[in-house]
């Protein structure tokens, strides 16, 4: 920005030429806005407004966007100003037409598409593709330069801002909160995030809570309270927050700025006092309310009704302009409103004064690295997860808690990474068995301490909060800025965070086809706490469906991994925090449960994703009577123990086990890159034996992703069937038929020899299943033999230890 000398300031701190530039700069976005939403011709209006200059469907949101670019412009000065390193993110949920006009005016939108070039010709093709086929959606999206955060998110602004802010010194993130989002639960739970904010070594946000008014056709909650209240409400979440409020552009810019520079004065001696004079408190983090009308500088009344100001303003003001003749005309006064002759040249670039206005290179916002994050983005050192290792010494013994081995492997790759990795959990980490991360940092927090607090300080990389929404926002940001994190949370409480994960997946899905975003780091969960050892918590804490939640989402960006033990998840999670552009979830129980693979073998056995256990099965060399397959920590177990039962009725019974850790090897290859073929898939399940298959989840899912294959009609799948209550571990599985004793009555059931011979098996296993019943509800718990089991080798022909595994190696895939 040029610098100008100030020639009068009893009205503000603009000078008149800096407040010509700003009203210019800003008049131009709007102009850029409108023409988005209506015009596909006439861009510069060289001549009277016809039928065929607009579009026949209008689409977009107006009310929001004059607020928006008015912040825009008001940024921009100070950026250019202070040298400030800041991105933009837009809560309002569609006000795309202000960052895609601001980032066409900083030239950022032509450098990044050649086609919409800075002329009228260009012009033309950024008004013709907004909200129309083959062109760009109608919110802030992938597509935007400077984007961080879609317009579906909505209510996700404030997590997004301080995740992006954590560990980024430099860095200031304006965050535009819409009064509409501001009614949302994760919106509320997200102004507390500035208790989480080191200003020694995090960067800041400054929220500005626009306050126009209205949604679709409701006011707003915020807008109808008295103005101290609210002030007070947002003093009580922490902030000092100033009110800008009027319609008038002169007064606002003036006051604007002032307040604008005040709250960047207060940041940087927050700043200043933690990081030079060692004050560590939480800072009272300034913030703005701008109160503007809806639809500010629009039409006043159309067809006799208010429009500026009101609800009709949120979207398209009127919609008949290529229809109707009055429309059209107030159309074209609207835009010719705005003065387009003084903005833009004959060739219909923006005029020097409009161009200069904003910083140079990578200052601008539309260009900020921080806004396109595998720029940024560099591998995690990572520490060697074998030295984490479980000795097995033989499968099915030795009971651990696999996510307590995670935890070790974790800590250490928080000790190698302390400015780039940081551990998310809704109040969890601890009760997910990742406590050792503690050993090398603390909870984040710098709101209030009391004597006997755990682990908590200001500088903490454990960012807890009983908020699955934060978190998961917290952690995009952090990923979308050119990080890695890791987020745990118990299994049936995912779910809140579902339209979360949708998002943030189809942000991948795109950005996949965007040469110039630069791949960043996968998002990872790990599901904990799951439905199989809910057994205390009960009914509303057993849910596994999360999988398929995340299943429905395009192949190229999701993974599911069910590490049946220690070793396994260990070699899982060296493998996903390596990865980039996906969604890896990983579900693996806490607690104590037997290992299977020693650490060599589970490396083989995760890196084909699927395999036989020789040591499990009795048909190396022959033609099986019927597979049993599992995925999942549990149903392993219980497959296992079927097996047992299996060998002691039945010793020559030719039995092939099959162990399924990467779900998505089961899809065919057609339908997901790590898909087996329809011959793999052949070779592990057979094409004409009966197929018993315990899963972690809802059963259904597994028919979905089979449904293709030659044997699928032999499949008979046990998962969860939406049985549940306070019980016993067995109990559960009991419940939902996935126990050993039901998966060897199914396989009696459904090997045509045994249904002749089994019969004195069969009744012996219901005998089983109602002693198991009678001793839970007599004593509280499970039976001894239950309790007590573990793998006693039985009469296997292979004395090998580790799988034998066949196909492609889809978990070591490259990385993205």
């Amino acid at each position: 920005m040029r610098q100008m000398r100030r020639k009068s300031a009893q009205d503000g701190p603009l000078t008149d030429d800096e407040l010509t530039a700003l009203d210019a700069w800003w008049r131009a976005a709007n102009y850029l806005s409108v023409g988005q939403i209506y015009l596909m011709g006439n861009p510069l209006l060289r001549e009277p407004l016809l039928p065929e200059h607009i579009k026949p469907r209008l689409l977009g949101h107006w009310g929001t966007t004059p607020g928006l670019n008015f912040v825009y412009a008001h940024l921009n000065r100070v950026i250019a100003a202070r040298d400030l390193d800041m991105i933009y993110v837009m809560g309002p949920g569609h006000g795309g037409p202000g960052p895609v006009a601001a980032s066409w005016l900083e030239g950022s939108y032509s450098t990044t598409y050649p086609d919409v070039s800075q002329d009228e010709a260009g012009m033309r093709r950024l008004f013709t593709q907004f909200s129309f086929p083959g062109g760009i959606p109608s919110h802030v999206a992938p597509e935007t330069p400077g984007s961080i955060h879609e317009g579906g998110e909505l209510g996700y602004s404030l997590s997004h801002a301080y995740g992006a802010a954590l560990d980024n010194p430099d860095l200031v993130v304006a965050a535009v909160v819409g009064d509409g989002e501001a009614e949302t639960g994760p919106l509320a739970a997200g102004w507390h995030s500035n208790k989480f904010l080191d200003p020694r070594t995090d960067g800041a946000v400054l929220p500005i809570l626009h306050l126009n008014g209205y949604k679709i056709a409701n006011p707003t909650v915020l807008a109808r309270i008295p103005r101290e209240e609210l002030l007070d409400l947002l003093r009580g979440y922490g902030h000092t927050p100033y009110l800008v409020e009027g319609d008038d552009p002169q007064t606002m810019h003036q006051q604007f700025a002032a307040v604008l520079d005040r709250c960047l004065d207060e940041i940087a001696e927050a700043q200043r006092r933690a990081r030079e004079d060692g004050v560590i408190e939480r800072p009272r983090w300034p913030m703005i309310v701008l109160a503007s009308p809806k639809g500010w500088t629009g039409p006043g009344v159309v067809d006799g009704v208010q429009v500026e100001g009101t609800w009709r303003a949120h979207q398209v003001p009127f919609k008949n302009a290529r229809e109707d003749d009055g429309h059209r005309k107030v159309l074209e006064e609207w835009l010719r409103s705005y003065r387009p002759e003084e903005l833009f040249d004959a060739e219909g670039r923006p005029v020097p004064a409009v161009r200069d206005l904003h910083p140079a290179g990578d200052r601008r916002m539309s260009a900020n690295p921080h806004a396109n994050g595998g720029k940024l983005l560099t591998p995690l050192r990572m520490p060697d997860f074998r030295e984490h290792a479980v000795p097995v010494p033989s499968p099915g013994a030795g009971a651990v808690e696999a996510t307590r081995v995670l935890g070790t492997f974790l800590r250490d790759v928080m000790r190698e990474n302390m400015a780039t990795f940081r551990v998310f959990a809704p109040d969890e980490n601890n009760s997910n068995r990742l406590g050792a991360v503690l050993e090398v940092t603390d909870r984040a927090w710098t709101a209030e301490r009391l004597p006997g607090d755990d682990h908590l300080a200001p500088d903490g990389r454990v960012m807890e909060i009983l908020s699955e929404h934060t978190c998961q926002g917290w952690l995009e940001g952090y990923l979308l800025t050119g990080r890695h994190g890791f987020f745990s949370c118990y299994e049936a409480f995912i779910h809140v965070v579902d339209s979360m994960f949708n998002q943030h997946a189809k942000w991948l899905k795109t950005t996949n086809g965007i040469p110039w975003r630069r791949p960043i780091a996968s998002l990872n969960y790990l599901l904990t706490s799951h439905v199989w050892r809910q057994d205390h918590n009960g009914f509303s804490h057993q849910d596994p469906g999360f999988i398929d939640h995340v299943v429905n989402k395009k192949a190229d960006v999701i993974r599911v991994y069910l590490p049946p033990d220690a070793n396994t998840l260990l070699s899982v999670a060296d493998h996903c925090l390596r990865t980039q552009q996906y969604v890896n979830v990983i579900v693996a129980g806490k607690q104590p449960a037997l290992q299977y693979l020693a650490i060599d073998e589970a490396v083989e056995h995760c890196t084909k994703g699927i395999g036989i256990w020789p040591w499990a099965s009795t048909d190396d060399g022959v033609e099986p009577d019927l597979v049993l397959g599992c995925a999942g920590d549990v149903p392993t177990m219980e497959t296992l123990a079927a097996v047992e039962i299996l060998r002691g009725y039945f010793p020559d019974l030719r039995i092939r086990f099959v162990n399924v850790v990467d779900l998505m090897r089961l899809q065919d290859d057609r339908e997901h890159p790590h898909g087996l073929s329809d011959a793999e898939f052949d070779s592990y399940f057979t094409r004409d034996k009966p197929v018993i298959f315990a899963y972690h989840g809802y059963p259904w899912l597994i028919h979905r992703l089979t449904y293709r294959r030659t044997n699928h009609d032999n499949f008979h799948v046990r998962g969860y069937v939406e049985e549940g209550t306070t019980t016993t571990p067995f109990d559960i599985c009991v419940m939902n038929r996935i126990d050993r004793y039901n998966l060897a009555i199914d396989v009696i059931d459904r090997v045509p020899r045994l249904r002749t011979i089994g019969a004195h098996a069969r009744d012996r296993l219901r005998d089983q299943i109602t002693e198991h019943r009678q001793y839970v509800r007599t004593h509280g718990e499970d039976l001894p033999e239950i309790r007590g089991w573990v793998w006693s080798g039985g009469s296997g022909q292979s004395g090998q230890a580790g799988p034998v595994t066949a196909g492609a190696d889809p978990l070591r895939e490259p990385e993205a």
